[in-house]
This record gives C-alpha cells, structure tokens and sequence, in this order.
C-alpha cells in the first residue's frame, strides 16, 4: 500500500510537471510571435540582431528563462515519472528517462549560456559594437547547438516513451503513435533542407504533454499491479 502511494504520487506530480512543460511551450511561442518575431524574421545581420537585442534584452531573457530553463526543470519531474509508469520495459524505459535527462541538461545549459551571454553582448554594444558581434555569434551558435538547433535527444526521448507505451499499454495508443510521428519530424531537422519539419515536434510537444500529464493525473490513483513490478 505504501509503494502504491508513493507511485501514485509520483505520476500526479509527473503529470502536474507535464502540464507545466506544455504551459511553457505555449508562453514561448506567444511571446516570440507578439514580442520577438524580428529576431529571427529574415536573415538579420549580426548588427541587427544586437541592436534588436540590446532593445528587447528584458523580453529575451524572460523568453530563455521560461522557454529552456523552466522547462527543463519540469522535464526532469516528467521523465522519471515516464520511467516510473512504463518500466515495466526496462531496459526500454531506462533508456528514454536517460534521453529526457540529458535533453533537460542541454536545455539548462542553453539557457544559462545565452541570459548570461546576452548581458555581456549589451555591457559590449555600448563601447565596442564590433566586439559586441563578435560575442553574439559565439553565444548564438553555442545556444543554438545546444537548444536544439538540430533536433536530436528530445524526439529520440518522446520516440523511446511512446515505443515503451506501444508495448506497455501503459499511455493511450494514439498519444504514442503521436510521440512517434512528432519524433520522426525532429529528428528529421539533422537534414538542414528538412529543419522547418521541426515545426512538427516543437507544436505537437504542446499536445503530447499535454495529453501526458492529463492522462497520469486522471490515472494516477489507480495503479496496475504489473506496473509497479520491476
């Protein structure tokens, strides 16, 4: 009775972090569209990006903080309650909590190079704008490389928990099926002709989470018993 409770406290508070995740997902996007769709509209200088940096630093740093930092934070909640429900497929299961967890790792470390980096790249503009873009360049390339400018740890993570589900039936079919498509689409993002497919995982991330965290909230005081074996 007690692991089953402990269990069960640990999907409900997996499935509130899952929420959350989606939650940030949708403030990232609506800020990049209302406040941020200059900086990456076009192909802007490294001059343009700076000065538009420089005027926006506030709603950068606002943006990182939610859109990598605090999701990070609530996909680590998320993917060992993931390992929690499905690991009845070790080593299946092992393996995509160790994706998600490296995945939230970068992420952290994305967003902590660029809020730390765009203050030094504003300290800069005022003095010496050329090195200012200099800067800029290295900590773009950086953040983007480890943000996920190609997609690789997040859709092999959703791959990996939606196979596991298929075997488990521990998640919906059809939520695994949707992992399956959107990891498809972001890992086809290493072919640089194919990057817009990245779209596909980065909207359907707002869905699945979503649709995971409601199913282990809505489930989690009732407990299989051959899914809490090990």
């Amino acid at each position: 009775m007690q692991t089953q409770t402990k269990e069960t406290s640990i999907e409900r508070t997996g499935g509130i972090a899952a929420l959350i995740a989606a939650a940030t997902v949708v403030v990232g996007l609506g800020m990049f569209a209302f406040f941020l769709s200059d900086y990456t509209t076009g192909d802007p200088t490294p001059g343009e990006s700076v000065a538009f940096l420089a005027d926006n630093h506030t709603a950068m740093y606002v943006w990182n903080l939610v859109t990598l930092i605090v999701f990070s934070i609530v996909l680590v909640v998320v993917a060992l309650a993931l390992y929690q429900r499905l690991k009845i497929a070790r080593p299946l299961a092992q393996t995509a909590a160790a994706f998600g967890l490296i995945w939230s790792g970068l992420l952290i470390a994305a967003g902590m190079v660029l809020n730390i980096g765009f203050g030094t790249v504003i300290d800069l503009y005022g003095t010496n704008p050329d090195q200012a873009e200099s800067v800029w360049l290295a900590v773009d390339t950086v953040g983007n490389g480890l943000s996920g400018g190609m997609e690789i740890f997040g859709p092999i993570w959703v791959l990996l928990v939606s196979w596991a589900a298929l075997q488990t039936g521990a998640l919906p079919r059809g939520l695994a099926y949707l992992g399956i498509v959107m990891a498809v689409a972001g890992l086809a993002t290493i072919i640089p002709a194919l990057e817009a497919v990245g779209a596909v995982f980065g909207l359907g991330l707002i869905v699945w989470l979503s649709w995971v965290g409601l199913v282990m909230v809505r489930s989690s005081s009732t407990i299989p018993e051959n899914r809490g074996t090990t």
